[in-house]
């Protein structure tokens, strides 16, 4: 049930009561006394085809043995008006039956908005349900890339979503500071060291190569001169590397207004036996055997198409090991669903993982992949060559530093998450409004404010929800905005259910291209004019339309400003 916004869910609920009793009348007709259909009632994309359609005869076609359109004819002459609900019932394609609500009924929800305030979208679907995100969780060898940021922003907005539907949502950092990446890092960095002080240095074959390597051995250098001569690189030239770079990956954060509740150490899996408690676990169960020098899981008994080295012959664990015992201790505290938001390169690992901790009693299905692909960038129309082997690529820094945090966030978000992202760097540096579409959208709040402050200059205030008749807001364009509005409650849950805030990021853009124009307009859409009834009403709007801008905007992570 969505809080603060009953008003689209009532109207839709009403609407489904009546269809379901003109399809009971119609059933008897037929002389059927079966069940009604679980027919779907959506809002179609194109506003022309009206504010719902219906495809329950499509779905009764085959049992009644007659045409869909016919029986879609059928059910709209059964519905008629559902007691002045519906103004117009058209049948469409194979057998839509494409309704029109009064007018009155979109009109009503402008006293419900102003009621609501910023509670307007929030709901409670999740309410006493314990959520974990997992995001970012990136290694501490290096700045974050672009792939990083886009899936920090995807894992905060995914996290806002969810709480807005009554989650208690824990966010949480997987702390990524053991194994042989970290081991080259120090290396990397001592190497660095040796030269910088004209000693003989061998760089690894897979060693880091970014300036940033040199920057971290040319401040141990001046701080400690020769001192560390002899300590090893998988030692405190590897601890000194980890704990700089992680102050720059949590400084990208916050500027990025992104923070962590949790930051779950990998290696107090290792400290703490957690590893080795697995594996005896699943030795129990017969899911190990040992085989080439290594332990292996058998993940084929599992359901899986190959099995997968849990510990390699070195006896140093593979990524598996340890990502199953993260796993069996997120399940040890208590969370109702666990949401992994994880880059494309994670998506064969992640079977793997949800199989073993069903194999280890958990419920599997509760293990959730938010997957999201890999990001380029564009610039001139032509892609910006990025190489993090060789650190030859743009960090979130850098295009912090170019764009800002509003528009990184809204250009990394505006894209499913499964989908490639191209980020247009021209675009994300336009200032002009009109064309960089997060400024379109914030400008939209910025002109609710705007319109505010010419109606105090003339000693008006914006009104209240008891001082507005909607009725007076009977223009198509009006009524159309009330309309997209309403939506945002359902829009609200629906993206946090399937896990995809990019439908926020698109709900905006057509709020922002229904109001600017509608605004744009001074003459037809003049909102202060002689006729305080009117005046008040599309004060009323504007208000309205900047609670739902300024929510949206905040389960984005973006500012509502009140100028540009």
């Amino acid at each position: 049930m969505n809080l603060g916004g009953d008003l689209p869910a009532v109207v839709k609920d009403r609407l489904r009561q009546e269809l379901e009793a003109a399809l009971r009348r119609l059933l008897q007709g037929f002389g059927d006394e079966g069940p009604v259909p679980e027919f779907a009632l959506e809002v179609p994309r194109n506003p022309d085809h009206g504010d719902f359609a219906c495809n329950a005869a499509m779905l009764l076609s085959k049992r009644l043995g007659k045409p869909p359109r016919d029986l879609a004819e059928a059910l709209a002459a059964e519905l008629g008006d559902a007691g002045g609900l519906v103004v117009a019932a058209e049948v469409a394609g194979p057998g839509f039956l494409n309704l029109r609500l009064a007018s009155d009924r979109w009109q009503d929800l402008l006293g419900q908005i102003l009621r609501a305030g910023d509670a307007f979208g929030s709901g409670d679907t999740l309410a006493g349900r314990r959520v974990q995100v997992e995001f970012v969780s990136a290694n501490p060898t290096g700045p974050l890339t672009l792939g990083h940021g886009r899936q920090a922003v995807i894992g905060d907005c995914l996290a806002r979503l969810l709480a807005a539907q009554g989650a208690e949502v824990v966010r949480e950092y997987y702390f990524n500071n053991g194994g042989r990446q970290m081991r080259i890092l120090g290396e990397s960095v001592k190497a660095r060291y040796l030269e910088q002080l004209g000693r003989p240095a061998e760089f690894p074959e897979d060693g880091y190569q970014g300036e940033y390597i040199a920057q971290i051995a040319a401040a141990l250098r001046e701080r400690e001169g020769d001192a560390w001569l002899d300590e090893p690189g998988d030692g405190r030239f590897r601890e000194e590397a980890e704990r700089e770079i992680f102050g720059w990956i949590r400084r990208s954060l916050d500027e990025l207004g992104i923070h962590f509740d949790v930051y779950f150490n990998e290696h107090s899996l290792y400290a703490e036996g957690k590893n080795d408690e697995v594996l005896a676990l699943l030795r129990e169960r017969d899911l190990v055997y040992d085989a080439e020098g290594a332990v292996w899981l058998r993940a084929t008994a599992l359901g899986l198409d190959r099995d997968r080295v849990l510990v390699r012959g070195t006896g140093e664990p593979t990524y598996l090991l340890p990502d199953i015992a993260y796993h069996r201790e997120k399940f040890g505290r208590g969370f109702d669903a666990i949401i992994d938001v994880q880059g494309a390169d994670h998506f064969a690992q992640f079977p793997f993982v949800q199989k073993a901790v069903g194999a280890l009693g958990f419920d599997a299905d509760a293990v959730e992949l938010v997957m999201h692909q890999f990001v380029t960038l564009t610039s001139g129309g032509e892609q910006v060559k990025q190489s993090t082997r060789k650190a030859t690529y743009v960090t979130v820094d850098e295009l912090l530093g170019d764009v800002g945090p509003d528009v990184f966030r809204f250009f990394m978000i505006q894209r499913k998450s499964d989908g490639h992202l191209d980020f247009d760097l021209d675009l994300a540096k336009e200032t002009d409004w009109k064309k960089n579409p997060a400024y379109y959208v914030q400008y939209a709040h910025v002109r609710t404010h705007g319109i505010e402050r010419k109606a105090q200059e003339k000693g008006l205030a914006m009104p209240g929800a008891d001082d507005v008749e909607a009725s007076r807001l009977e223009l198509p364009e009006e009524v159309e905005l009330l309309k997209k509005l309403g939506e945002f409650p359902e829009l609200v849950e629906r993206a946090a259910e399937a896990r995809e805030p990019h439908h926020v990021a698109f709900y905006l853009r057509e709020l922002a291209g229904l109001w600017n124009p509608y605004v744009q307009d001074g003459t037809r859409h003049r909102v202060l004019s002689d006729d305080p009834g009117l005046t008040a009403a599309r004060l009323g709007l504007a208000l309205a339309v900047r609670i739902v801008l300024r929510r949206g905007l905040a389960l984005l992570g973006l500012s509502a400003p009140e100028r540009m």
